[in-house]
Parts: structure tokens; sequence; C-alpha cells
């Protein structure tokens, strides 16, 4: 039986319900769910959870006035609650190694 007091932060730091989470949501949005790659790491600052797509889907995953960032944050945040752990994501350019500077309302 599984245990409901599971922490984010488990035996394999790549695997979670928030890394998941993301990646199905993602999925639905975009038009080349083939290229969506989302990675998780923890470290002493919480999770982090990196998500990479197709050039032409960066528009519909950030969104108007990136409303749609700010929404994967805000639900990432209430799973990261439940669980007792900080998440971050952070939305990788294509191409390059360069983050996608959302503004995060409690930053």
């Amino acid at each position: 039986m599984a245990d409901d007091t599971q922490t984010l932060v488990d035996t394999d730091p790549t695997q979670g319900p928030d890394r998941d989470f993301i990646e199905w949501v993602v999925k639905q949005i975009v038009e080349k769910p083939e290229e969506v790659v989302v990675t998780r790491s923890v470290d002493e600052m919480g999770v982090l959870i990196t998500l990479r797509v197709s050039k032409d889907d960066m528009g519909k995953v950030i969104g108007k006035s990136g409303q749609t960032a700010k929404s994967l944050r805000i639900l990432l945040r209430v799973i990261g609650s439940k669980h007792n752990a900080r998440v971050n994501l952070k939305i990788v350019e294509p191409d390059t190694e360069n983050a996608v500077s959302i503004p995060d309302d409690n930053e």
C-alpha cells in the first residue's frame, strides 16, 4: 500500500507527481508533444522542473503575457505544498540553454 505522507523528494529524484503533471499538461497544449522534454532535479533549494518544447510551441507554453507559464507555476506550487516541497519551473528556450524569464508574482 502506498504511503500518503510520501514527499516529492523521493528515492528517485528524477521522478515525481509534479514532473508527471507538467509533462501531461504541456503535451495537451502543444502541437508537437513528442518534442516535450521534462527533467526533474532536487537540491537544497527544493525541486526544479526543467521544461523544453519545440520552438514553434514556446508561445503556447508561455501564453499571452506569460499567463500560461504563471498558471503552471501556481499549480506546481499547490502540488509542492501538498508534499511540503518548494517546486520551481524553468522553461528553456529551444536550441539554447537559456531559460525564459517569466516574472513570478511571488518573487
